[in-house]
This record gives C-alpha cells, structure tokens and sequence, in this order.
C-alpha cells in the first residue's frame, strides 16, 4: 500500500496551523506536507514536527503574492531576482525541517508575453534553483496543474513538465504527479504514471468532481493504489484533497481502500 502523507494546508483546517501536527500524529499520520513553511519560524516548524513524532516529506519554493492571486514566478519574465532569492531561503528551511524535495510552481502566464518568453524564463530559473539544492541533496519537482482551476497556468500537462526537464537537464528535477490535476488536464492516470515512473519525484492525490478525498467522485483509487504497489513507486503520496464533511470524516476512506 502506499505511503500517505498529510497535507497540513489541506487537511485540519478545523484548527489554527500550528495545532494540525498533533492533529495529523493523533490521526495516524507519520509523515506531513504543506505548502508554504515561510510564514512561521523554521524551528517552531521542527519543534513541532519533532513533539509528536512526525517527518515532513515536501514543501514548496516561495511562490510570490499567494494571497493576491499569484501561483508562482519561476516562468514569469522579470522576476528572476525575486525567485532566485527565494531559493537560499527554502534550502534554509529544508535543512532545519529535514526536507530532501522542494516544489516548484510555476507561475500563471503575463498578458502580452509570449510563450517563449515566458519559457526561457523557466529553463533558467529551474536550472539554477536546481543547481543550488543538489548542493544539498535536494530534490526539485515540478507541478503541472490543470487549465481549468488555474487558468493560465503555464504548465497543464505531465508531457510539458517531461520536457521542461530534459531542457533543463539536471538530474535532481522531477514531476510532481497529482492524480486530480492529471485526471481534470489528461486522464490516462495509470497510463501516464507508468510511462514516465522514473521521472516521477512526489505523487498527490484527490478525487474528481470536487477535489474531496478518494472514494467521492470518480476515480478509482482501489485500482490506482494497486498500480502505485505493483510499479514499487518508492515515494510518498501526499493528501492534498478538501476534506468532506471533515477532516476526521474524510478519513474513512483509508480504512477500507487500504485494508
């Protein structure tokens, strides 16, 4: 059975940030994730990890203006000062949260650039936030997400992200493979896993319609985590889905698709 991570940003939301790591520990939870660590003090992030006995499997580089709308720079013309000096900071953060694998957003497409701007904006910034975090043994991932709950996101597709990669042509850059982005943008879930198992880093997961937890809409999580087991998919799989009716209630479904 795979390995499942809790999305802190995601899940728990019942309560404030920093109450979810005991939450997600009292749930059954080892492992977490979360989206963004910058707001908080890196060593209140690993206190609270180290409290209740928890791992943290993945975050992302900082993505810009969150709040207003933004979902990430690293393709935006312009901005490459601001992502490149987002870099050091993750590295700090992963190095005191003991996080071996970053994500990458990319970043919505600016009216009136072209394409390839927007591209080679991309190679060059990957490139170098990759150089850097192999020098600590981190990994990069990159996450397509589908056109329709980020329209004009600049990379929808699992194939573009393959060839963003070998663009840029560093070992330590990988897909972030979310089964709902997949399932909304391509489909072929399984088909897609499989071809490109190798160039895969992280895996996340909800279900269709809605991005609520498996067994809510219509993907067949039973078959895609016999798939997961039967590839010897090594990695995690983070729960990055909206909880219905709660957190606690959207659980159930680990008890029987992973008995």
């Amino acid at each position: 059975m795979p390995k499942f991570a809790a999305n802190l940003t995601m899940l728990f939301t019942e309560a404030p940030f920093m109450e979810r790591f005991a939450l997600a520990a009292q749930a059954g939870f080892t492992h977490v994730e979360y989206l963004f660590p910058y707001p908080f003090k890196a060593e209140d992030l690993k206190a609270e990890l180290d409290k209740h006995g928890l791992k943290q499997v993945l975050f992302n580089l900082p993505a810009g203006d969150w709040a207003g709308g933004e979902r990430g720079i690293a393709a935006l013309p312009g901005r490459n000062d601001e992502f490149r000096a987002g870099v050091p900071q993750a590295i700090e953060y992963a190095k005191v949260l003991g996080v071996n694998r970053v994500n990458c957003l990319v970043g919505k497409r600016i009216a009136g650039l072209s394409d390839d701007e927007h591209r080679q904006t991309l190679i060059e910034n990957v490139r170098f936030a990759a150089t850097e975090l192999a020098k600590h043994d981190i990994e990069l991932v990159i996450e397509p997400i589908n056109h329709f709950d980020i329209p004009g996101f600049f990379i929808n597709r699992t194939e573009q992200a393959i060839q963003l990669i070998d663009e840029v042509g560093l070992p330590n850059v990988r897909v972030q493979f979310d089964i709902y982005h997949v399932q909304r943008e391509e489909g072929e879930i399984t088909g897609t896993f499989r071809k490109y198992l190798d160039r895969i880093g992280h895996i996340q997961i909800a279900d269709n319609p809605g991005r609520h937890q498996p067994g809510t809409g219509e993907i067949n999580f039973p078959f895609i985590f016999g798939q997961l087991d039967e590839s010897g998919y090594p990695g995690w799989v983070g729960l990055e889905y909206i909880p219905t009716p709660d957190t606690v209630g959207s659980l159930a479904w680990m008890k029987t698709m992973t008995a």
